[in-house]
């Protein structure tokens, strides 16, 4: 009786979110389209419709049509950290730490909607469905952006989102205003795809050669191409882009997060390292060879200090981050407060955001806060590399490997970019991190009888 009491009030859950779940699709796929939405017109937007989605989802709560998940309880303590970035741009409004309240507010708001986007991937997604509708949308959302950006690039008809181009001519952009930036979100849902593929993969070892070779030509040649050739796609769009962090970025965390994924994981096979090897060998050699990775090489060799302002650049923002070590000058100030810092040496350039986000949110939030941020993320990649040791379900090691791959590329990409400014790429790395923390803690149903 009460197993069927459970089952009902499950089933009439799953009814009374599912719209909400479609929404948070579509907002997800949308988010990138306006310029990254780093347009004030598309922040509000972005903002309108997390609030919404939650009203929506405690008004649903508070009738008991739907419950709190076990993910969401268990990822409180990340949430919490997160919740600390836009609380203390309040508190620099209310009690007139920031030099520019209105963009400070502006920022506060965003970061709710960034902390209330997490909270809502974590309540809404938790089924094995949901997790693959979310990856594919992520998926098709940078899919779209690659082609997108690579059209542009070969037919010379370049535009933006109904915009014409201004800048970066002859680069992939996608909808984005900066080839960076369309870097860094290819890196985050490339992540998401290679975690899909490989949670494709059977787990089973080949009893001999013959049974190992017809297992990858099945991998390589069957159901599962179609996603390797949209990785393919991507990664041509990301080449394409010519950044070099970006780029670098991206290969260097896939060969990290594949060294990891091999020793954490008891359960990896050979399948499971020709995947990876073949995701950098085939798309540095071949993809590359076509789609321009020797300008990659190129303007890497080319880099130089005197080529370069972005280390005079660090070093004013160090200035301005030790004259407001604990509280920051006010979030999203970095545009206002730089020009007291700056010297002549950086070019006529005017920097609106440092190219080193570990700086700009040291720089408008205080170090205190920026030391939350950062373990917010290190305990979802703790749990991610969790996932990988303990979860037997393929689906959460391939989410748990995509989880671990996409905070592995921030971290090297934000150290020479401002991704996380841009609110496209912020949304999408916040959801991410909440589908690091479901692939620990969402249960598999079945999965004691799938191990029998």
């Amino acid at each position: 009786m009460n197993s069927s009491t459970a089952s009902h009030r499950s089933s009439v859950s799953d009814t009374q979110d599912t719209s909400l779940f479609y929404s948070l699709l579509a907002l997800l796929v949308w988010i990138p389209l306006p310029l990254g939405s780093n347009k004030p017109w598309a922040v509000s937007l972005l903002c309108f419709a997390v609030f919404t989605l939650a009203i929506v989802w405690l008004l649903l709560f508070i009738r008991q049509r739907i419950n709190l998940t076990p993910t969401f309880l268990k990822s409180l303590p990340v949430a919490a950290l997160l919740l600390c970035a836009p609380l203390w741009a309040m508190l620099q409004v209310l009690f007139n730490i920031t030099i520019d309240a209105a963009t400070t507010l502006q920022d506060a708001l965003l970061g709710c909607a960034l902390v209330g986007l997490f909270c809502l991937t974590t309540l809404l997604v938790r089924s094995k469905r949901r997790i693959r509708l979310l990856c594919y949308a992520l998926v098709g959302s940078g899919l779209f952006q690659a082609v997108y950006g690579s059209m542009m690039t070969l037919t010379g008809v370049e535009y933006l989102f109904f915009v014409e181009k201004e800048h970066y001519r002859g680069l992939a952009t996608g909808t984005f205003v900066n080839r960076n930036h369309l870097a860094g979100y290819l890196e985050l849902t490339l992540s998401v795809g290679i975690g899909l593929m490989i949670s494709t993969l059977d787990g089973v070892r080949s009893a001999n050669w013959r049974d190992f070779f017809r297992r990858t030509l099945t991998t390589l040649l069957g159901n599962k191409a179609r996603l390797r050739i949209i990785l393919v796609m991507m990664v041509a769009g990301l080449v394409m882009t010519h950044s070099r962090m970006g780029n670098s970025a991206f290969f260097s965390s896939l060969a990290i997060a594949g060294v990891l994924a091999l020793i954490l994981s008891r359960r990896s096979t050979k399948a499971t390292i020709i995947l990876i090897s073949s995701l950098i060998i085939i798309d540095i050699f071949v993809v590359g060879t076509f789609f321009g990775v020797d300008k990659v090489v190129e303007r890497l060799e080319n880099t130089s200090e005197n080529s370069e302002t972005r280390d005079e650049v660090n070093t004013y923002t160090l200035q301005a981050i030790q004259d407001n070590l604990f509280t920051g000058s006010g979030a999203g100030t970095y545009y206002t407060n730089f020009p007291a810092y700056r010297e002549y040496d950086v070019g006529s350039i005017f920097y609106d955001h440092a190219h080193n986000d570990y700086f700009e949110f040291a720089s408008d939030y205080g170090v205190i806060v920026t030391g939350c941020l950062l373990l917010a993320v290190l305990l979802v990649f703790i749990s991610a590399i969790r996932a990988q040791i303990k979860r037997r379900n393929p689906l959460m090691r391939g989410l748990a490997f995509s989880a671990t791959m996409a905070i592995i590329a921030l971290a090297i990409h934000s150290t020479v970019d401002f991704n996380l400014q841009i609110p496209a790429n912020a949304t999408t790395f916040v959801v991410i991190l909440a589908l690091g923390q479901i692939s620990l803690h969402l249960k598999s149903r079945g999965h004691k009888s799938r191990a029998r």
